[in-house]
């Protein structure tokens, strides 16, 4: 299955933006953390409406001060707006350095899909939760289906599975329910 847009924001374009700008969809995993996913990932039109770029060079070559100023905006990109900034540079470093600022070769050029869970666990600040969850997106709503995905994608609900604003509204709804019964289990 491939779409045009992911269904997690409610803005269409940023959920266009999302499919058609490889560096959105990983800045607003980098983003998707302590925020609902709709604040997260309508980060990366934000920043774009404000710096005029999500090229991955730019930011991070971009003067500390002024990415801070477009991460506070107001409103802000993030709960945490200052640290945040700092790890969309840091993550736009990485993409830059690394992939000579294609975002889009983490996948394009992954040898397989265990290749390809490496190259996004090695990007600043995504742990095991966004590296299944990024695979799952990848996957499941852009078709990138690199050898040995299958077995890779993650078997519980991830962001992958959200097709539609109801999928998103459900797995929302999902994700309360196991955090609160996580909670119950540890009091």
């Amino acid at each position: 299955m491939t779409t045009d847009r992911l269904y997690f924001t409610g803005d269409d374009q940023a959920d266009r933006l999302l499919v058609s700008e490889p560096m959105a969809l990983l800045i607003g995993f980098a983003l998707d953390q302590q925020v609902p996913v709709q604040k997260a990932f309508s980060g990366p039109k934000v920043l774009l409406e404000r710096l005029g770029t999500l090229d991955a060079r730019r930011l991070a070559s971009l003067d500390a001060t002024a990415m801070e100023a477009a991460a506070k905006g107001p409103p802000a990109i993030h709960r945490f707006p200052s640290a945040m900034g700092r790890r969309v540079q840091e993550l736009s470093a990485y993409v830059a350095q690394t992939y000579d600022g294609d975002a889009a070769r983490i996948w394009t050029d992954a040898s397989d899909a265990g290749d390809l869970r490496r190259r996004i666990a090695a990007l600043p600040g995504f742990g095991d939760m966004k590296v299944s969850s990024l695979l799952a997106v990848l996957g499941k709503q852009l078709g990138i289906r690199p050898a040995g995905m299958d077995q890779m994608l993650p078997s519980h609900p991830t962001l992958g599975d959200v097709d539609s604003p109801q999928a998103l509204v459900d797995y929302q709804a999902r994700k309360r329910a196991h955090k609160a019964a996580m909670r119950a289990e540890t009091s």
